[in-house]
């Protein structure tokens, strides 16, 4: 490899440390209150051929990995790591606290001859790891408060129109009436419920085939609907709630406008290694500057296309944000690409 002179017995030690410290990034994925900080102590003290570690958050819990330690002593190594922030103990017990963002995280111990710089450096890349966790624990918090804003936007027009129609039903038509309040649930159990961060192709497809069942009741002939989805994309995994704010846009900023209705073209395929969905609609359509517009949070007059757009980048990198083509008076297509292979996804 450029750059690195190493022999094979060498570069074979650095893969392992390195392959070590990704384990115990795992390990405290939920930071030091994790249900796995002993078995990160356990990974650190064998990275540092160390007697013990011990891992000690701001509660006072311990997870401690080694021979045992007297309380007594540790106890008064944490207080005045805790108290100084400076790295203290004894020549075979180096207690170094842990600042994350300018805060104090919790204290490192280790117990082994002469380990005050080693416990130095494992402090250092704790931090990093620490701060990484904390970071993801933000960006999750984020997505969580972007679905909570993009159900507000979710139009109560609709809701309303489509209860209003199927009350009309329930004397005319009773049949019908039932099977619109059924398709009515599971729109409100999809769009309003719980979920995780990622759900499938499958089930966004089916909640947008469920919300334009009910948004063709209300508006009848004037809208037409053509859905296709390849089988080989439906189980990709796909963030919770991309799909309908797409479609909802396309019916209530462009179809609804134009009064005399219009078609709606959702498409899911494959291709060159990414699951490519596209909805379409042939409505009125808006200019490039305001698309983007509405893309940075600039502009009003959309459901969540800003806030779809954020979440994409968020989850795969910027290279997966939404595509918007448009003109005024030529309709509007919306590209959303996401990874067909996506390890470690976990759908709800």
């Amino acid at each position: 490899m450029r750059g690195w002179n190493l022999r094979r017995g060498e570069s074979t030690d650095l893969l392992a440390i390195l392959n070590t410290a990704r384990r115990i990034a795992v390990d405290l994925d939920a930071g030091l209150d994790g249900s796995r900080g002993r078995t990160a102590a356990k990974r650190l003290r064998r990275l540092l051929s160390a007697r013990a570690v011990g891992l000690v958050n701001l509660s006072g819990g311990v997870e401690w990995a080694g021979e045992a330690v007297a309380e007594e002593t540790v106890a008064a190594a944490v207080s005045d790591a805790l108290r100084t922030g400076k790295p203290t103990g004894s020549a075979e017990l180096a207690a170094v606290p842990l600042t994350v963002e300018e805060e104090l995280a919790g204290v490192l111990l280790v117990v082994g001859q002469d380990c005050a710089q080693e416990a130095r450096s494992a402090a250092w890349l704790l931090e990093y790891v620490l701060e990484r966790a904390q970071l993801r624990a933000a960006a999750e918090r984020a997505t969580q408060s972007e679905l909570r804003a993009l159900r507000a936007e979710m139009s109560p027009h609709f809701v309303y129109n489509a209860l209003t129609v199927i009350a009309a039903l329930v004397r005319s038509d009773p049949d019908r009436s039932r099977e619109l309040i059924l398709d009515f649930a599971d729109y409100a159990r999809y769009s309003l419920a719980r979920h995780g961060e990622f759900t499938t192709v499958a089930d966004e497809f089916e909640a947008i085939e469920t919300y334009l069942v009910l948004q063709r009741a209300v508006m009848g002939d004037r809208l037409r609907i053509q859905i296709r989805v390849a089988p080989d994309v439906l189980a990709v995994p796909m963030p919770f709630l991309v799909l309908q704010p797409l479609v909802e846009n396309a019916v209530r900023h462009g179809i609804e406008p134009r009064g005399t209705g219009g078609v709606v073209q959702v498409r899911g395929e494959a291709r060159d290694g990414d699951c490519v969905i596209s909805v379409e609609d042939d409505g009125i359509g808006m200019t490039p500057a305001r698309a983007q517009a509405l893309l940075d949070g600039k502009a009003s007059g959309s459901v969540g296309l800003g806030n779809v757009d954020r979440r994409l980048r968020t989850a795969y990198g910027q290279w997966y944000g939404l595509v918007v083509e448009t003109e005024r008076g030529a309709g509007t297509r919306v590209l959303v690409r996401v990874p067909l292979s996506q390890p470690g996804v976990a759908t709800s």
